[in-house]
């Protein structure tokens, strides 16, 4: 089975037709402040992917977007939304893997070979201390003790703007998932990165950090952005636009 599936995708990569198109942008600028803005309509018609499809084409709606323009576009709408974003849940197994990989660059065994030595523990002169809890885990819960303290941590270290009124819960959403043990998070969330600088190994340190960012973060208040969309005409019937945020309110 394995092989059929390696050639049925083969097959389908062989078979694939490449297709040209290309995107129309303009460098926009107002006070002083420069920002970027897409075509998304020409001629009063939709831009799709495959609109313009060589550069002959593309050059010729160039030529006429700049003509029918005059150097100015004019603002014809503005848009303006709040967004949330909610912090992630603690990690697991494999996302610990994967943020490591994309963050450190550690590969899958160069992870779990580091997590195990935080887990068994480190030795700072009175016998080894864990510093993280199991880390092969599918759960993304927190005991109630964990939650507290790593409330009790962020209120000191971020103040109480920082906190949300109640603790976040997370659920496992695969259902095959074994939870017979917690996300992985730090044994204590008072012992920040920052005391333990200089007492682990580089990739000991690193590793740690990014479990007590991710487990700390996790009971955050969410990160509020002001989001604009702008639509930008040059001429008659045809609209650049442009997205931009701005962080209201920090958060995690």
């Amino acid at each position: 089975p394995a092989l059929r599936m390696i050639c049925e995708r083969e097959a389908e990569i062989a078979a694939f037709v490449p297709r040209e198109y290309w995107t129309v942008d303009a460098d926009a600028e107002k006070s002083g402040q420069a920002f970027g803005a897409r075509l998304v309509e020409f001629g009063g018609r939709k831009v799709e992917q495959f609109t313009i499809t060589d550069g002959a084409r593309a050059a010729e709606v160039r030529g006429a977007l700049e003509q029918a323009a005059a150097g100015t576009l004019a603002v014809a709408k503005v848009e303006r939304k709040q967004r949330r974003r909610n912090p992630s849940p603690p990690f697991t197994t494999s996302t610990l893997q994967q943020e490591a990989a994309r963050k450190l660059g550690f590969g899958a065994q160069r992870t779990m070979r580091v997590a195990q030595k935080l887990y068994e523990g480190v030795d700072f002169g009175e016998g080894p201390v864990g510093l993280i809890t199991y880390m092969r885990t599918d759960s993304v819960s927190l005991g109630i003790d964990a939650v507290r303290e790593i409330r009790g941590v962020i209120g000191r270290l971020f103040g109480a703007e920082a906190l949300p009124e109640s603790p976040r819960m997370y659920k496992t959403k695969s259902k095959n998932a074994q939870e017979a043990h917690e996300a992985i998070r730090p044994t204590s969330a008072a012992r920040t990165p920052g005391q333990l600088a200089g007492k682990l190994g580089p990739d000991q340190h690193r590793l740690y950090t990014l479990v007590w960012r991710r487990a700390v973060a996790s009971q955050m208040e969410a990160a509020v952005f002001d989001t604009v969309a702008v639509d930008l005409a040059a001429g008659a019937g045809n609209t650049f636009r442009a997205n931009g945020s701005t962080l209201v309110s920090p958060g995690f």
